[in-house]
């Protein structure tokens, strides 16, 4: 599996910007998909955005398009690989738990993004977004 560690969660007025942050290293095979989901008190998890392991494919969730872009940078040795997450125009409905996933994938599916939980395999522990209004 792969190690994730999410970084950047905090406390931000209605109409701010954030920037989460999600490390990932180890896993076999290394190739992996990466994704962002959320998940508020009382609420399901929600898929919030996912990059394919290329960098070329991207998909956002109805509640934030246009408002966040995910982008990742793959380490030329593949150890430690690294996925952001920019949200703006930030609303108290965007208060969650973040998280960060990883979905093993292939070199034939390197340009594949994975929009359901069930398709990732690896998570990393949360940080927690809270917008205030």
């Amino acid at each position: 599996q792969v190690r994730l560690v999410e970084s950047g969660g905090g406390l931000v007025q209605a109409g701010g910007s954030l920037r989460l942050s999600c490390a990932a290293s180890g896993g076999t095979p290394s190739m992996y998909a990466m994704g962002w989901f959320r998940q508020a008190p009382g609420k399901e998890r929600e898929f919030v955005a996912g990059i394919s392991w290329s960098g070329r494919s991207t998909s956002y969730g109805e509640s934030v398009k246009g408002r966040v872009t995910i982008s990742r940078d793959n380490a030329r040795d593949n150890a430690k690989n690294t996925m952001h997450l920019e949200m703006n125009s930030l609303k108290p409905e965007d208060t969650a738990i973040y998280s960060c996933a990883a979905a093993q994938t292939r070199i034939w599916n390197m340009d594949l993004v994975q929009t359901k939980a069930g398709e990732y395999t690896s998570w990393g522990q949360g940080t927690q977004v809270t917008v205030s209004s």
